[in-house]
């Protein structure tokens, strides 16, 4: 068994796909014709989050819920670009280190109520 994909329902449907396809790297690819609005976004040809537009900031789903999702960042440059576009787009957003310094974490918050996290080796505890 393997994750398939992760749904985000937000109303901010147009900022999350740009901070999924600009920061994250995404692209939007094909999504069924489903009755309500939404996009699938894709990493090597596979959609991995679905977002679907909701009316407002309550979830549909009141007794449960995934805290947020992350994406693992494979190298140095990647992290250091990814903080860049960060910054550039004034995204709120913090950094910390595991407990035993080996990853580094990074939080975005890109819209109300969604949190998506980047991981990545601390190569300065190498």
């Amino acid at each position: 068994m393997k994750l398939d994909h992760a749904t985000i329902a937000t109303p901010h449907l147009d900022t999350m796909r740009d901070f999924l396809c600009n920061i994250a790297g995404l692209t939007i690819g094909p999504r069924p014709a489903f009755s309500f609005d939404g996009l699938w976004l894709y990493h090597d040809d596979k959609a991995v989050i679905h977002l679907i537009k909701t009316r407002t900031e309550v979830s549909p789903v009141k007794s449960s819920r995934i805290d947020h999702i992350a994406f693992r960042v494979e190298s140095a440059a990647q992290w250091d670009a990814l903080i860049v576009k960060l910054a550039d787009s004034g995204i709120e957003h913090r950094t910390t280190a595991l407990p035993d310094n080996s990853e580094l974490q990074l939080f975005a918050i890109p819209v109300p109520g969604v949190v998506i996290e980047f991981v990545t080796v601390n190569t300065a505890s190498a």
